[in-house]
């Protein structure tokens, strides 16, 4: 269970570090950031958003407020089957509203769509939308992957429901899902190897997300954000060389950031998470995030006792 821990809390903590590592560099092009930086590898703050040393974005926060509201529900709400789980689902719904009105330092405009509408309609999902590719759902799922790690169809069903509160689209859907299960395999012990394979296997049944040659796109449409984050994932077995990496592609780096962080950050735990960029985190975020990597853990076990009830 301790190493399993630290699994959890790598992925967690390593989601921030990509966040904030990522920010400063987001909607700057790779020769825009080698301008300014050279390479870009360090946690400064600043960027657009002009956010302070250390401080994440919505990435972060939003996988909080999931995180909170999955807490709040415990097992016996994660443990009902398809169709049961409106009171959860709505839960979630009110704690985007909440981190909504809470002023986040940034919303992506599909979330921001998706959230006032169910403030104002009460609805669970809108319609298919064709322009709900980004890649806004997939961002915050890792709280839903850590509360029902161990169960298959508890994870599919609440990734989906929490994904369509704001976006409505097959891709959001494939991604939200592959990452995810591609996270579970590395919290439950997946080397760089088996990482690597799991994904070619991956792509070959879901061919839009092929990224063999690389094309260098990097931007919040869910494909390019997913064949960013595998591709250099797969490239680099080491924690900072893949985080810098991907950073380094600038547009949405926050993003690509914090997903390649959560994935290589759950691969080494978080007792190799580089020590520099750990300490430049806000301590409050930090002291969020492994309050939750732990609760949520022990919602998992909770939900695994329930079903053999």
């Amino acid at each position: 269970m301790r190493e399993l821990f630290d699994k959890v809390l790598g992925a967690y903590l390593g989601l921030a570090i990509g966040d904030a590592l990522g920010a400063t560099v987001e909607f700057m092009r790779p020769r825009e950031i080698v301008l300014a930086y050279g390479v870009h590898r360090e946690i400064i703050g600043g960027g657009w958003l002009k956010l302070a040393r250390g401080q994440v974005t919505d990435d972060t926060t939003m996988s909080l407020a999931l995180g909170a509201a999955l807490l709040q529900g415990g097992a016996p709400a994660l443990s009902r089957h398809a169709g049961d789980d409106e009171t959860l689902v709505r839960s979630i719904g009110q704690a985007f509203v909440l981190w909504l009105q809470g002023k986040p330092v940034d919303c992506g405009n599909t979330c921001r769509r998706g959230i006032l509408r169910f403030l104002h309609e009460g609805t669970l999902a809108g319609p298919y939308n064709p322009g709900d590719a980004g890649n806004g759902a997939l961002m915050r799922n890792l709280p839903v992957v850590l509360a029902t790690l161990g169960n298959d169809a508890a994870f599919e069903r609440l990734s989906i429901a929490q994904a369509h509160l704001t976006h409505h689209h097959p891709l959001s859907d494939a991604a939200t899902l592959g990452i995810g299960q591609l996270l579970r395999l590395l919290l439950l012990g997946a080397d760089h190897t088996e990482c690597r394979r799991w994904v070619e296997a991956w792509t070959n049944g879901n061919p839009a997300f092929g990224f063999t040659p690389y094309r260098g796109r990097a931007t919040a449409y869910v494909v390019d954000t997913a064949q960013t984050v595998l591709n250099f994932l797969t490239l680099h077995e080491d924690f900072e060389a893949a985080l810098v990496a991907t950073v380094n592609q600038g547009d949405d780096a926050d993003t690509t950031g914090a997903l390649v962080g959560m994935l290589a950050g759950a691969r080494c735990g978080a007792s190799r998470l580089p020590p520099h960029w750990l300490h430049r985190l806000q301590p409050a975020t930090v002291q969020a995030i492994t309050d939750q990597a732990s609760g949520l853990l022990a919602l998992a076990q909770g939900l695994k006792e329930s079903e053999h009830v």
